[in-house]
């Protein structure tokens, strides 16, 4: 394999799509093109290193032995490319998932972001849970995502960054004929006895089934078994109004028909939300949201913590680590 003198970084770009997906199609997705241009940019990449980069059978694609020398080489070139944009003012767009359109944090880091970096396109996106988020962040077809940074697996967050962002107080979503939906505030003892529905058996947010566990162990709390995955508030209200279980939330959770929000108290149990990024990702987009973040948070008091306010103690220690 030689390399020749001028190589166009959008041929290694697709290079390195088609490695880390290992199928044509999803690649072509993930680099908004078609898949015929894609395999087009693979052969003329392959022609002109003079050699085969993948095996192709009609089942599937893998890495050929070249591919495997040239993978790393293309990922530090493609890295140290997107620096020289971002120095440079002439950034991709920043891809940013809020969680999902309701939440209250993401989204006002990013308006925020885009007032301090109005030159810089910065795009929303709507995954659900940070921790299928991760995967995404990894693979390049997300920048940066919100949610419980602690609540990932190690091995994801040794690929990761984040800058903690605010520790949101938690509610509970409540049928509005139920016992407790009278009460301005839900003490969390109130709900000894109850299944509270917090995500179980959705492989999109275990990050939040975890603080669930942790918040209602040893207080007659269960946290209810997995209901079908409802994707849209419609689909979410319908299910929750079938089963009737109170759903774990925060302060900020956007109302639904026929239902009542509560804040937690006694103690106030705080959800932990870091803005993430994967490790070595630079990008003025970026920057602009971490600012963002940091003045949000100084001008709200979102990382002032309540004297009576709950936090695991293994988020605080990552958060500690990590800052």
């Amino acid at each position: 394999m030689s390399v020749p003198a001028h190589l166009d970084p959008r041929l290694l770009r697709a290079f390195v799509a088609v490695a880390e997906e290992l199928h044509f199609t999803r690649a072509a997705a993930r680099l908004y093109v078609a898949q015929q241009a894609l395999s087009r940019d693979i052969r003329r990449l392959e022609r002109e290193l003079g050699a085969d980069l993948f095996v192709r059978s009609t089942r599937r694609v893998t890495l050929s032995a070249d591919g495997e020398r040239l993978l790393p080489y293309a990922r530090r070139v493609l890295a140290a490319h997107d620096e020289l944009l971002a120095a440079f003012g002439e950034a991709r767009p920043l891809l940013v998932d809020l969680n999902s359109p309701g939440l209250v944090t993401g989204r006002r880091v990013l308006h925020r972001a885009r007032e301090l970096a109005p030159e810089y396109e910065l795009m929303a996106r709507f995954e659900s849970g940070l921790t299928f988020a991760a995967g995404e962040l990894l693979a390049g077809r997300l920048d940066a995502s919100f949610g419980r940074f602690a609540g990932l697996d190690p091995v994801l967050r040794a690929q990761l960054d984040q800058q903690p962002v605010r520790y949101e107080p938690m509610a509970v979503v409540l049928p509005e004929d139920h016992p407790l939906a009278a009460l301005p505030e839900v003490p969390l003892d109130a709900l000894a006895g109850e299944s509270v529905y917090a995500g179980a058996g959705n492989p999109r947010t275990p990050e939040w089934t975890d603080l669930a566990r942790r918040l209602f162990d040893g207080r007659g709390i269960e946290i209810a078994s997995p209901a079908p995955l409802a994707v849209g508030d419609e689909e979410f209200q319908r299910i929750m109004a079938k089963t009737r279980n109170p759903v774990l939330a925060v302060v900020d959770f956007p109302a639904l028909p026929r239902t009542v929000l509560r804040p937690l108290v006694d103690p106030v149990p705080l959800s932990p939300v870091s803005v993430v990024w994967r490790k070595g990702l630079t990008h003025p987009g970026l920057e602009a949201l971490r600012r963002a973040a940091a003045q949000l948070a100084g001008e709200e008091g979102w990382l002032r913590r309540p004297v009576d306010g709950w936090i695991p103690a293994i988020d605080l220690n990552i958060i500690s680590i990590h800052k």
